[in-house]
Order: C-alpha cells, then sequence, then structure tokens
C-alpha cells in the first residue's frame, strides 16, 4: 500500500470517527441549546454558545481519546486553547448562521441550528485536522 493510500485511509477512518463523535457533540449542544430555550425561557442567541461549550468539551474528550491518531502540539493547555478558539471561530460562524436563518429566512430555531451544525462540522474538522492533528512533516 503506498504512503498516499494510508494518508488517505487515515482521514477517512478519521473522518467516520469525527462523525460518530460530532453526532454525540450534537446530542449535548442541541438537547441543551433547545431545553434552555423551550423549558428555561432563554433567548436563543444567549442557549446557542451555552450548547456550543458543552459540545466543544465533548468533542475534544473524543477528539484526543478516539478521534485522531496524531498530535502536534505536545503541551495540552497549548492544544487545547488552539482546539477552543477554532470552536470560537465556529461559534462566530453558528451565531452568524443561526440568526441569518431564524431572521432573514424564518426558519425555526432549530431548523436554523441544523443548517449551522452542518456547516461549522465541516469548518472545525478541517481545521483541527490540519493545525492539531496531523503529524508533522
Amino acid at each position: 500500500m503506498s504512503r498516499a493510500h494510508e494518508a488517505a485511509m487515515s482521514v477517512i477512518g478519521e473522518g467516520a470517527r469525527y462523525v460518530a463523535a460530532g453526532l454525540v457533540a450534537l446530542a449535548v449542544d442541541f438537547g441543551t441549546y433547545v431545553a434552555l430555550i423551550r423549558l428555561g425561557g432563554v433567548d436563543y442567541l444567549v442557549a446557542a454558545p451555552a450548547g456550543f461549550a458543552l459540545g466543544l468539551a465533548t468533542i475534544y474528550a473524543f477528539s484526543i481519546g478516539w478521534i485522531f491518531a496524531h498530535r502536534r502540539v505536545a503541551n495540552r493547555r497549548v492544544e487545547f486553547g488552539i482546539f477552543a478558539l477554532i470552536g470560537l471561530g465556529g461559534m462566530a460562524l453558528n451565531q452568524m448562521v443561526i440568526y441569518g436563518g431564524v431572521e432573514w429566512f424564518a426558519l425555526s430555531y432549530e431548523a436554523a441550528k441544523i443548517v449551522s451544525a452542518a456547516l461549522v462540522f465541516g469548518f472545525n474538522f478541517a481545521a483541527r485536522k490540519m493545525l492539531l492533528f496531523t503529524r508533522y512533516s
């Protein structure tokens, strides 16, 4: 098997694990988001980052323990800081998409969150894979 083929298979495996773990993190995020809005009466733009933060902690735990085979950053505090900064970028995208979906396209809070989750998922996986979880060349 060629090195390129091995690398491609590794990314596919990591991507599949990221999808599985991402679904768990999304359940935590989405469940928190909906519960805060529907049960707690919290504004949707306040509920979104709360759910997102819990989802971030969930996906980080999966990322370091199960998803990715290689870690670039030896210092775990620095690694988490970069991971969280990428997450903040994802949260900004999350807020923009949810706001646009609700205010401009009249989507329900839940539908806007689902659209946002798909976009943020792709952004987060690509950024984290490239910056944190790729073997040094």
